[in-house]
């Protein structure tokens, strides 16, 4: 089994409730077994779109699915809760936001998927829910915690549990 580092975020409808169902898609789907989640953080957007704050989080499943099987899972997971990669903006706002961070020791360079993530190590509302649940877990060459140190995390806030 290989043990894969996903990030989630949204900031259109209830995004915490949307995590919820969509962690259990991610599961269902891929027979996977889910060995971590992180706390809900509110993080600023990133990428001049004007738009509300954003919910992040993180979890950690254990799949017998390869890279780019889970990768096609995922995206029917984000189209089933109203995602339209094709006509949306960049880094613009979407209800649900599914993204590969590592994939084991996996690296994979490929148009459409490189892992690990490019640019996991250089956000914030990546890395803040990555190190509670992962934070010795090597990416790019340093640990979750190492990089960490070096981002920038203003504005970003955990948010309490859901009852």
């Amino acid at each position: 089994m290989a043990s894969v580092l996903i990030a989630l975020g949204g900031n259109i409808g209830d995004v915490r409730d949307t995590f919820r169902k969509a962690i259990s898609n991610i599961c269902g789907m891929t027979q996977a077994a889910l060995i971590a989640r992180s706390s809900d953080y509110a993080t600023p957007p990133v990428g001049g779109v004007p738009q509300d704050d954003y919910v992040n989080a993180a979890i950690e499943i254990e799949t017998d699915l390869d890279p780019h099987a889970l990768l096609f899972t995922m995206h029917r997971i984000e189209q089933k809760f109203g995602r339209n990669r094709a006509s949306e903006t960049r880094w613009g706002p979407r209800g649900i936001d599914l993204d590969m961070i590592a994939y084991d020791d996996v690296v994979i360079a490929k148009p459409e998927l490189t892992l690990p993530h490019p640019r996991a190590h250089q956000r914030a509302f990546v890395l803040v829910p990555l190190a509670e649940i992962a934070p010795q877990r090597v990416i790019a060459g340093k640990t979750v915690d190492e990089w960490l140190k070096v981002a920038r995390t203003d504005g970003i806030t955990k948010l309490p549990d859901v009852e």
